[in-house]
């Protein structure tokens, strides 16, 4: 009966031990294991220009936050950016210089394109061109002296050539409409446009 009482116990104690020792485990694994990858996003991951484009895009009938979120965070100086009004606008205006040029690039190639070209579409839509290639030339020319005004801060002088630049883009794409042809620089004026509101916006914000 004493063997036997003992032989017990001891059973007992060792399923004790088992138990215990499966717990230990699972909490080990459980301290080890992966991260869940659906998990909420952490603070370091949310642009540091959220703020400034909450700010200038959430009220504006021109463009959305979003628009000024992937036009600022394409230039990597966004990154050191923050909340930095003045060197937001610097950047806008950066790219409003280089979308400018470009769709005077893409407008002259156009334009090479439909030489020789002389059914009546092709003739408006040349015509057309030739206008928008006008004013876009007016905006390159002008473009250094309105960044330079953007990085002096002179807000009067860098808000009305930075507005001539939307203009131009409005007038361009206002151009196809009118003469019932479709635009192939549609979504290059409306670049243009935003980048030139967008830069407004933040040079009234920027001190």
């Amino acid at each position: 009966m004493a063997m036997a009482a003992a032989a017990a116990a001891a059973s007992s104690y060792l399923s004790n031990a088992s138990a215990i020792l499966l717990y230990a485990a699972l909490f080990l694994a459980g301290a080890h294991a992966e991260p869940d990858p659906t998990q909420v996003a952490t603070t370091s991951q949310v642009p540091s220009i959220l703020p400034v484009c909450k700010t200038v895009g959430g009220g504006s009938t021109f463009f959305d936050v979003q628009f000024c979120l992937e036009a600022l965070g394409s230039d990597g100086r966004s990154a050191n950016a923050g909340a930095n009004y003045g060197a937001c606008s610097v950047i806008a205006a950066d790219l409003l210089t280089a979308n400018a040029t470009s769709t005077a690039d893409k407008i002259d190639g156009l334009l090479r394109e439909r030489a020789g070209k002389d059914d009546d579409e092709a003739t408006t839509t040349t015509r057309c061109l030739r206008a928008c290639r006008a004013l876009y030339g007016g905006v390159a020319r002008g473009q250094p002296g309105c960044a330079a005004a953007v990085r002096g801060r002179r807000s009067g002088e860098a808000t009305r050539c930075l507005e001539r630049a939307a203009s131009a883009a409005a007038e361009c794409e206002e151009g196809f409409r009118k003469s019932k042809v479709a635009s192939p620089v549609t979504m290059e004026n409306d670049d243009v446009f935003k980048l030139a509101k967008l830069a407004v916006a933040l040079l009234s914000w920027a001190h």
